[in-house]
């Protein structure tokens, strides 16, 4: 679970959850369903919002975790694409941090517009690894470094599709933003940065002594003020 905390944790999650819900644009006492829910951060705001959450996630520790934050909320321990839900039963469907997770993303979208009432508000997205961006000396190094990271995703460039899933299952005023996150403090992204190149090196595109010279660099970037990471998310919002 330590590791859903520090995604919704990191610097500008929180203005990411909260552009969300202005794509949702939900009035108080709407209904609400967070898919891939996680440790309920989202739900949590949601709920304070006054909307009727409805909270679903795969995995069972992290909908025990949702559960003990906000338990005025409903959760259910389901996946993406066989939701527990009546068909037209709610007014909003988010889901972030899901789609590169996911090998076919159809029925997902498929099951959200099952969901939502007719006119209701879809919000998806989540980060598209292909546009990261790590300044470096070694910019070849780094672009095959990223490559490592974009292995350890399902679909690691899944959201950039979004919009044409959402037109192609019948959703409506389609709107594509783009949620920009710039990190300039190494150590709040030093466990990303190891794990994209333990992958590079895992993947064998790189060897050990390249992963570790890069890292070398990136933390004396970040103790001269030097670092730099750019993170691009995009949302796609629709009416049903």
């Amino acid at each position: 679970m330590g590791f859903l905390e520090r995604i919704e944790e990191q610097p500008g999650a929180a203005e990411l959850r909260a552009e969300s819900y202005r794509l949702l644009g939900l009035k108080r006492g709407a209904s609400v369903v967070d898919v891939g829910c996680g440790a309920g951060h989202a739900a949590e705001e949601l709920a304070a919002l006054r909307l009727k959450v409805t909270g679903l996630d795969a995995d069972p520790e992290a909908v025990e975790a949702a559960r003990t934050r906000v338990p005025g909320a409903m959760f259910h321990v389901a996946h993406s694409d066989d939701l527990p839900l009546a068909d037209e039963s709610m007014d909003g469907y988010r889901a972030v941090r899901l789609f590169h997770l996911l090998e076919d993303p159809v029925p997902t979208i498929a099951e959200a517009y099952r969901v939502l009432r007719p006119g209701g508000r879809i919000v998806v997205g989540g980060q598209d690894y292909g546009f990261l961006l790590i300044d470096s000396s070694d910019q070849d190094l780094t672009d095959v470094i990223l490559l490592g990271l974009e292995s350890r995703s399902v679909a690691p460039r899944a959201v950039r599709n979004l919009r044409d899933l959402l037109l192609d299952a019948g959703f409506r005023d389609a709107e594509v933003v783009v949620h920009t996150d710039v990190v300039t403090d190494y150590a709040a992204m030093a466990p990303q940065l190891a794990a994209a190149a333990t992958a590079a090196v895992d993947k064998a595109l790189i060897t050990r002594d390249d992963a570790d010279g890069w890292l070398a660099e990136q933390k004396e970037r970040g103790r001269r003020d030097r670092f730099l990471t750019v993170l691009p998310t995009l949302l796609v919002s629709a009416r049903r």
